[in-house]
């Protein structure tokens, strides 16, 4: 039996096959455009249990489970895990970490370039909104060495952090490239900002991420003056 599936059907099952869709993708294009389309999609998802997950500031979407699906799916022991991924609290704890080097600087850089180009266009005749900058052009890349010397100890040390890495590469929250890691398609998704962002930046992280950018922002001077010598 052969049916015709139109482009919200298939919209739903390429996110159920993939997990996740870049923004760019044509399909997601139209439904973040066509409200419509963006309806119908999450109707056939609701039909499965699930819904859509878009950030503005994300380059990718992605589907998560209804809340009242939720006890459903998980029970009430699953609810009551720290994560429903089944990661060790050690992988949650790294992936707080990676989120706050990762996220918050990036959320930062993206307003910060917004605001820019907003009023860069100020005098402009017929102005217009900008664009969100990409988060793959804003966002940060960590340094593996840099995290195993700043965060090992507390982690577990090189071996349970690398498998814990992996763990988070696997679940599509970071990629690796050489000795860099930098934002996957998941982190700025599944991660909700405006409940775990106030608790890290009022808490002792954010201690720590106070200290790594003052670091950061010292590195040009250090090499300028290397570079003199």
């Amino acid at each position: 039996m052969n049916e015709v599936i139109d482009d919200a059907g298939l919209l739903a099952a390429e996110l159920l096959a993939r997990r996740w869709l870049p923004r760019k993708h044509p399909r997601v294009r139209r439904a973040l455009i066509e409200a419509d389309m963006w309806q119908a999609v999450q109707e056939r998802l609701a039909q499965v249990g699930l819904r859509l997950i878009d950030n503005i500031y994300a380059d990718h979407i992605c589907v998560a489970l209804l809340r009242n699906a939720e006890s459903a799916v998980f029970g009430e022991a699953g609810l009551n895990a720290n994560n429903n991924l089944e990661l060790p609290r050690d992988a949650v704890s790294l992936l707080v970490v990676l989120w706050s080097l990762i996220v918050l600087p990036k959320r930062e850089r993206q307003s910060a370039r917004a605001s820019t180009s907003n009023g860069d266009i100020q005098e402009e005749m017929f102005n217009s909104d900008k664009p969100l900058p990409s988060a793959a052009t804003v966002s940060p890349v960590v340094s593996y060495k840099a995290l195993l010397a700043d965060f090992g100890t507390q982690l577990g040390k090189k071996t349970r952090m690398d498998g814990n890495l992996k763990r988070l590469e696997t679940n599509g929250f970071i990629l690796r490239r050489g000795d860099d890691i930098i934002e996957g398609p998941l982190l700025d998704l599944l991660l909700d900002y405006d409940s775990l962002a106030p608790r890290i930046l009022d808490g002792a992280l954010g201690d720590v991420l106070t200290r790594v950018k003052s670091q950061e922002a010292e590195m040009p001077e250090v090499q300028d003056e290397e570079k003199g010598a």
